[in-house]
């Protein structure tokens, strides 16, 4: 099923998409339509469980004080 959907917008935004959908053929609610499944296809990416080895994983270094810094100095002094 489809519904219509109105979008408030700036002028100069609408000038722009539709500058845009002509370029690409595409029409504006076609251009939506898009953006809004990409966004619903990250979305359940961000979903999936982890596997119990990430789970097992996830919060070990928890009040270490290790950090991304540590890491990048690992990795200078690996790859000398």
């Amino acid at each position: 099923m489809q519904s219509k959907l109105t979008l408030r917008m700036d002028d100069r935004l609408i000038e722009s998409a539709k500058a845009y959908s002509a370029q690409s053929g595409k029409s504006i609610s076609r251009i939506v339509s898009d953006l809004f499944t990409l966004m619903q296809q990250q979305q359940r990416e961000f979903q999936e469980p982890l596997t119990p080895t990430v789970r097992s994983l996830k919060g070990i270094l928890k009040g270490t004080g290790v950090d991304e810094g540590d890491y990048h100095h690992y990795l200078d002094e690996k790859f000398r």
